[in-house]
């Protein structure tokens, strides 16, 4: 991760619409959601939306796959993780873990690092 990366993520996301589609789809984990359930959920037309998905997926912080004629949209966790890590490298002086961090990463209750967002609650 780099300043510039993360400032294209920070960009992206500071539209409430945008923001919503990304939690929406943490939420939905490895399955992630298609574009007519995410319009539905948000109550917004669907060209509204494609207009937000198509700079989430410029920033990296969605994954989009083809399936039939829908498309089905994923959160980059592995990005957002990144994103955290960078924000947090010099955390505590340097020393991330004292603030609960390892490798830049929030822990798990069992002290492990987390790899997802679907591992496991804090």
């Amino acid at each position: 991760m780099n300043k510039e990366i993360a400032t294209k993520v920070f960009e992206s996301l500071a539209s409430g619409i945008r923001l919503d589609v990304w939690r929406l789809l943490v939420k939905a984990g490895l399955e992630g959601q298609v574009a007519g359930q995410l319009a539905s959920e948000l109550d917004i037309a669907p060209n509204t939306l494609s207009f937000h998905l198509k700079a989430m997926l410029h920033a990296g912080l969605l994954s989009v796959e083809q399936e039939g004629r829908f498309l089905r949209y994923r959160a980059n966790i592995p990005l957002m993780l990144s994103l955290i890590g960078y924000l947090t490298e010099e955390c505590c002086a340097g020393h991330p873990e004292a603030c609960g961090l390892v490798d830049g990463r929030p822990q798990t209750v069992s002290g492990q690092p987390r790899s997802s967002c679907c591992d496991e609650t804090y």
